[in-house]
């Protein structure tokens, strides 16, 4: 298990009883009449995201209440108790109480606790959490060291996270697995992957496109595709300095499909898994695509470039279509993919697009269970005109400025032929620290389709 778990044993691990406005008088009743008497004199109120620590009759921390929303609330925050990563001190505790969801309550304590520490000493904080009954410690702490694969290769900047590095974090990946891998770059690159190529020209790191292969061919066939910009200056059209500022978080959608590829293959399902990233930076030089440039993609559609700053997409359209030549069960892609999904749904939801109800009712039933939100928006087919060129096949950016979200993803679809695929247009970063999610990288969307794979292919 993570080392933030443990089992119970013979420890004396620290009770968390957990309260509402409306079972504050009947909880405290656990408590020693001192610890009642010092409830009182403190004033404690059982407020959402409230804390007291009890102390007991030797001075040593004895108990810890903690306020919940009501359980009839209808916005309650099943990751509050995630809050208490930052507020207890050292030591081991024990839910004494139900919260509202046990699971996400023991794994937003968990994800609480992550530091990025790459380049400061971390603060020493040794908090453990004794797994809930009934509770898979097990599988928690796949989710926990998913996650926060993710959020370490996100926050970690583009000086040390390049095509090249990226590339070393899925070969480790699959080595830790037992998966396969391929990697394409140079002529070959040119060859087969035309768009991969012609945006990652600009710059002195080499683009690539990551294969990786995992689990018995008989399996049912998953195939994860995660843009791995990692680093975007807009190209040409060059972003302004406050847009281009968290850049090496573009590969997000790379970053995210890595860690759901190690909650599978740790949970070891019953699947073909397929992860395919084509590693990019999009820099500005004499060798940078252009606007009005034409390409011919991989699936042999032209693609006019009406904006260098639409470079993700290009780079997908080749990714997605290897995907599809491969005719799998499910294809997913991941991507933090355009400003106009921010505008409509704020940086906590991300959109998904997909032609498969059934599969987009399934995923947004499993999203609302982990607390891993998500919308599903519109492939809007009257909006495709939009991406009309004069010169080839289609444009990379749609006239007019709106839609934007809908529009990306009916490029992409251009791409695509399977019916069960969703594309992901995730933020891939929290901007302001929330119980069990730090300020900085996220992970978006990973934990909701895991689960719904487990739920299919255990």
């Amino acid at each position: 298990m993570h080392p933030i778990f443990v089992s119970a044993g013979k420890m004396q691990p620290v009770p968390i009883l957990f309260v509402t406005g409306k079972t504050l008088a009947v909880a405290t009743k656990n408590l020693d009449e001192r610890g009642r008497v010092f409830v009182r004199a403190a004033g404690f109120e059982a407020k959402a995201g409230r804390h007291l620590l009890v102390p007991g009759p030797d001075g040593k921390l004895a108990s810890v209440l903690f306020g919940l929303e009501n359980s009839d609330e209808p916005q309650k925050d099943l990751f509050r108790p995630g809050q208490l990563a930052g507020l207890l001190p050292p030591g081991t505790y024990r839910f004494a109480n139900a919260p509202h969801d046990s699971r996400l309550a023991a794994l937003a304590f968990a994800l609480g606790t992550y530091q990025f520490a790459r380049y400061r000493k971390a603060e020493t904080r040794q908090l453990h959490l004794v797994v809930p009954d009934g509770v898979d410690g097990e599988d928690l702490s796949r989710i926990v060291e998913g996650v926060t694969l993710c959020r370490d290769l996100t926050n970690t900047p583009s000086n040390d996270m390049g095509p090249a590095e990226l590339e070393a974090a899925a070969r480790k990946l699959a080595k830790h697995h037992g998966a396969k891998i391929r990697v394409t770059t140079g002529k070959a690159l040119v060859k087969s992957f035309p768009l991969v190529n012609a945006v990652g020209g600009g710059s002195t790191r080499a683009p690539r496109l990551i294969d990786m292969t995992w689990g018995k061919p008989s399996g049912a066939k998953v195939t994860l595709v995660g843009k791995g910009v990692c680093f975007d200056t807009g190209g040409l059209d060059i972003k302004p300095d406050n847009a281009m500022l968290n850049m090496k978080k573009d590969m997000g959608g790379a970053a995210t499909a890595l860690a759901l590829a190690h909650m599978i293959m740790s949970r070891r399902l019953n699947v073909r898994l397929r992860v395919i990233i084509p590693a990019v930076e999009n820099s500005i030089s004499g060798t940078s695509f252009r606007p009005r440039d034409v390409y011919t993609s991989r699936k042999g559609v032209s693609v006019e470039i009406g904006n260098t700053d639409a470079e993700g997409r290009l780079i997908l359209a080749d990714a997605l279509t290897l995907a599809d030549e491969d005719k799998p069960e499910l294809i997913f892609d991941f991507a933090t993919l355009t400003g106009a999904a921010r505008v409509a749904l704020g940086p906590d939801v991300p959109p998904f697009f997909t032609d498969d109800d059934a599969l987009a009712s399934e995923l947004t039933r499993f999203g609302a269970a982990e607390n891993d939100p998500l919308w599903r928006m519109p492939l809007w087919r009257p909006y495709e005109s939009m991406l009309d060129s004069k010169v080839a096949d289609l444009n990379n950016v749609a006239t007019g400025g709106q839609g934007g979200a809908i529009t990306a993803a009916l490029f992409l679809r251009r791409f695509v032929s399977a019916q069960s695929w969703i594309h992901f247009d995730i933020f891939a970063w929290t901007p302001a620290a929330k119980p069990g999610r730090p300020e900085g990288a996220e992970c978006q969307s990973a934990r909701a389709l895991y689960a719904m794979l487990c739920a299919r292919y255990t």
